[in-house]
């Protein structure tokens, strides 16, 4: 008979619906819980079902376990002692207590829970025999919650209950398989764990900044604008193609000392500034180092000269690290672009180009 009770209760335990909403919030508070019992007991027992009540403290520790300690008193009903006995009668009684650990399947207004409890009970029974024993239960049940502070609580427990070889009066045996269902409530302490209020992000506003025509924009200040610059950041003073790529850079203020190759301290400083650039700008074409003079003196001097002073700005940038490759060539007085009729034009004649070989 314990046994088709017992399958029922498994069976109606796997057959609850177990439709999870994930936790929200963690409640981890005390609580206490008042509770009756009806008892089907063992037929070994001899005594007929019975009914009692006790008192749980307990804890919930996490989302899924609660931990709780629990005293009970139950009166397991009459029961006859045969003749041998004296064939009096009187009633049964069971009181202890035991440890609880239940798992909830999930938390929400209805939660489903699985349980296990170990302990220890005395039993009473006619005639003054009192017998101390193991219990150990199992079983399922669910909590229903009727606002923060009060929860209905009921479970179905298969009870296993063994006297240690001490046979009460008027039973058949010393270890029973009873099965109780409890009904109570659950009364936490303390506030609720509030659930927190959902974020809502809202979307940022990207401010955007106006890109500027390109059309409008010349930033290395060659005289080709950005959309059709293909040679951006050209060396400032540099004369550029339609493209915006250099063709030559007229190195102003290089003075050489008198009749000499020799650069003057003055040249050394444009000439450092010069190699600065050559070295940062990404075209490393090929360079042609130009020098030229004015009219004055023998055409074959002022040739030689102007070779002599082109090869030595040259090797002056080289020396300061530009890794393009350096020509020296000296055009004399051939090349002039000034009138040399006039001491003006005499000084723009004398002067040292770079050309970028394409």
């Amino acid at each position: 008979m314990i046994k088709k009770y017992l399958t029922t209760a498994v069976l109606a335990a796997l057959m609850t619906p177990v439709i999870a909403q994930a936790a929200d919030n963690v409640d981890t508070r005390w609580y206490v819980a008042p509770y009756g019992s009806f008892v089907l007991t063992d037929s070994d027992r001899n005594s007929s079902d019975g009914w009692g009540g006790g008192l749980a403290v307990g804890k919930m520790l996490n989302e899924h376990f609660n931990v709780e300690l629990k005293g009970f008193y139950q009166n397991l009903g009459n029961v006859s002692t045969p003749a041998l006995f004296g064939a009096n009668s009187g009633n049964v009684d069971m009181a202890g207590g035991t440890a609880d650990l239940q798992y909830y399947f999930f938390r929400d207004k209805f939660s489903p829970y699985a349980v296990i409890a170990a302990g220890a009970a005395n039993t009473s029974a006619p005639g003054g025999s009192n017998h101390v024993g193991f219990i150990g239960e199992t079983g399922v049940g669910f909590t229903y919650e009727l606002c923060d502070h009060l929860l209905v609580r009921s479970d179905v427990r298969y009870r296993y209950n063994n006297n240690f070889n001490s046979v009460y009066t008027g039973a058949s045996s010393d270890d029973f398989h009873d099965m109780t269902v409890n009904v109570g409530f659950v009364v936490p302490f303390g506030e609720k764990a509030s659930k927190p209020e959902p974020k809502i992000e809202l979307p940022v506003a990207v401010k955007s900044t106006p890109v500027a025509d390109c059309s409008t924009r010349d930033d290395d200040n060659d005289g080709v604008n950005n959309c059709l610059d293909q040679c951006p950041g050209t060396i400032a003073g540099s004369k550029v193609d339609a493209h915006g790529c250099p063709i030559s850079l007229e190195i102003k203020g290089v003075q050489f000392k008198y009749d000499s190759a020799e650069l003057t301290p003055d040249a050394k400083v444009i000439l450092d500034g010069v190699a600065n650039s050559l070295i940062a700008y990404p075209q490393k074409n090929d360079l042609d180092v130009q020098g030229h003079t004015s009219s004055e003196g023998a055409d074959k001097y002022n040739l030689r000269l102007s070779q002599q002073r082109s090869q030595s700005v040259a090797n002056y940038l080289k020396h300061k690290g530009v890794s393009n490759k350096l020509t020296a060539h000296g055009y004399g007085e051939g090349r002039p672009i000034a009138d040399n009729s006039t001491e003006a034009g005499k000084s723009k004649n004398r002067r040292v180009e770079l050309i970028w070989m394409q």
